[in-house]
């Protein structure tokens, strides 16, 4: 009886580390169904470079938050102006990959970025306010 126990015993303990083994993984992965995104684990992926997450700017107090803004190809940024007076969200390149024009409090305008690059920009109201966006 004793020789069974040890067995049991040591068949539970193995089991044990397996799962621990398992659980404990960064990303499990599973048979992908065709056209599913891939599974990873939500601690692992950034917040802002997934393509389909909706990337909002805030303009609050003549700032952009955040400044600068890591995102992936084919991301779509949304400006949102929280102040009480006018401002754009402009691109400085030349020529000009994208421009707001003057957005009144809680006004929108939205861009997606199909190529990867840094792209800087500004307000023209305000031209002291910057910010930029990277597209990897």
């Amino acid at each position: 009886m004793k020789t069974a126990t040890h067995v049991s015993t040591g068949c539970l303990i193995v089991f044990t580390l397996i799962t621990i083994h398992i659980c404990s993984a960064d990303t499990i992965a599973y048979p992908k169904a065709q056209g599913a995104p891939p599974i990873s684990s939500a601690t692992t992926q950034p917040t802002s470079q997934a393509a389909t997450a909706a990337v909002i700017v805030k303009i609050e107090n003549f700032t952009f938050l955040p400044k600068e803004l890591n995102i992936a190809v084919g991301a779509t940024v949304t400006w949102q102006n929280a102040d009480d007076v006018p401002h754009t969200a402009t691109s400085k390149d030349d020529p000009q990959v994208f421009d707001s024009g003057p957005l009144d409090t809680d006004d929108k305008f939205s861009f997606t970025f199909n190529k990867p690059g840094k792209y800087a920009y500004y307000c023209k109201v305000h031209p002291h306010m910057t910010g930029i966006v990277v597209v990897k």
